[in-house]
C-alpha cells in the first residue's frame, strides 16, 4: 500500500536528491511538490521544482505549487553551498508556468480531497504550512501527519551556533507549526546530520544515461567540491534524503515524545528549537522527535532509492 505525500521544498541540492528518491519510490504516491523560499528565493524555488520534475519525468506527475515570498524574508540563504541557481552546475531559468496555484492552495485542495490520508513532508522552511494554518485552519487538521526536516536538540545549528537553517529562515512560521494540533514528526540535525556520505557516493549514483543520473551528476560533484572548499569537509550530509527515509521506513529511527517550541525573539537565538527536557517537564509533548537511527541502514536505503530511480528513468 502506497503512502500519499506532499513534499514542501526549497530546492537545494539536498532537496533535489530527496525528490529524485521520492518520485520513483513505489511505496510513495507523491501527489504534489510545493515550492517554498529558503535555500533559494521563492521564484527560483518554483523554477527549480518545475525543472527537477521535468528532467526526471516520473511515471506519475505531481501537482506543483508556486512559492509565495515570505512575509518576513530572511537575509540568509544557502547559495554558497548549492550554486547560483541552487542546483549545483545545473542552470535553471524562470519557469514558463505563469499560472501555477500557490503552494498552500495546492495543499488545501489535496487534503480536502484525501482527508486524513496525506503526510506533508516539509524539507524547507515552514512558511507555506504556517500561511495555510492562518488562512484555512480547518485544512491543516485534515492532514494525517506532518514530517519536518528541521531543528536541533542536543547539537549545534547550521545557520547559527544554535539554530538549524529551516527554522532560522522563518522562525515565526516554525513557531506556529510547532504549536499546531496536527501530529508532527521532527527530524533534527541530531540524526539527519549523521547521514553523511563521502565522494565514493558518486560511483554509486545512477548512470548518466538515465534521467535521474543526469540530474544527480550535475549536482553532487559540485556539492562535494564546495563542501571541501568552503567548509573543509570531506563528508556531506543528505539531510532531506534522510527525512524521506524516515517517511518510508520509520522503524529505522528511534522516536521520543517531546515538547518543543521555537525562539522567535532572541538576538542570538533566533530560530532555535527549544525542548523541555527537565526532570519534571512543564510543557506538554507536541511531537515525536528522532534523536538516533540506524545510520548505516538509512544510508543504504538512500543509495538503493537513488539506484532504483535510475532504473526507472
Amino acid at each position: 500500500m502506497t503512502r500519499k505525500i506532499i513534499i514542501d521544498t526549497d530546492p537545494g541540492i539536498d532537496d533535489a536528491v530527496a525528490l529524485t528518491a521520492s518520485l520513483f519510490d513505489p511505496r510513495l504516491e507523491v501527489l504534489a511538490v510545493t515550492a517554498t523560499a529558503g535555500t533559494v528565493t521563492s521564484e527560483q524555488a518554483t523554477s527549480n521544482v518545475c525543472a527537477i520534475v521535468s528532467m526526471l519525468d516520473p511515471p506519475r506527475y505531481p501537482r506543483i505549487g508556486k512559492a509565495i515570498p515570505p512575509e518576513t524574508a530572511s537575509a540568509i540563504d544557502d547559495l554558497f553551498l548549492n550554486g547560483r541557481c541552487g542546483l549545483g552546475e545545473l542552470s535553471v531559468g524562470e519557469t514558463q508556468r505563469q499560472h501555477l496555484p500557490s503552494s498552500e492552495k495546492v495543499i488545501a485542495e489535496l487534503v480536502r480531497k484525501y482527508p486524513d490520508e496525506i503526510t506533508l513532508v516539509c524539507l524547507g522552511p515552514l512558511s507555506n504550512l504556517a500561511r495555510l494554518y492562518r488562512r484555512d485552519p480547518a485544512a491543516i487538521n485534515l492532514l494525517d501527519k506532518i514530517v519536518i526536516s528541521g531543528g536541533a536538540v542536543n547539537v549545534a545549528g547550521n545557520a547559527s551556533c544554535v539554530a538549524e537553517f529551516n527554522l532560522f529562515f522563518d522562525p515565526a512560521a516554525a513557531s506556529e507549526v510547532f504549536g499546531s494540533p496536527t501530529t508532527k514528526s521532527l527530524l533534527p540535525l541530531d540524526v539527519t546530520g549523521e547521514v553523511q556520505f563521502g565522494v565514493e557516493l558518486l560511483e554509486q549514483l545512477p548512470s548518466t544515461e538515465t534521467r535521474a543520473g543526469q540530474l544527480l551528476h550535475q549536482m553532487m560533484p559540485f556539492a562535494f567540491r564546495t563542501a571541501h572548499q568552503r567548509l573543509g569537509r570531506e563528508l556531506i550530509p543528505l539531510i532531506d534524503a534522510a527525512t524521506i527515509a524516515a517517511v518510508v521506513e520509520p522503524e529505522l529511527f528511534q522516536w521520543t515524545e517531546m515538547a518543543g517550541k521555537v525562539e522567535t525573539q532572541g538576538l542570538l537565538t533566533r530560530g532555535m528549537s527549544v525542548f523541555d527536557q527537565r526532570l519534571r517537564p512543564e510543557w506538554q509533548a507536541n511531537m515525536e522527535v528522532a534523536l538516533t537511527a540506524d545510520i548505516d541502514a538509512v544510508k543504504g536505503l538512500v543509495c538503493r532509492s537513488l539506484r532504483y530511480a535510475g532504473q526507472k528513468s
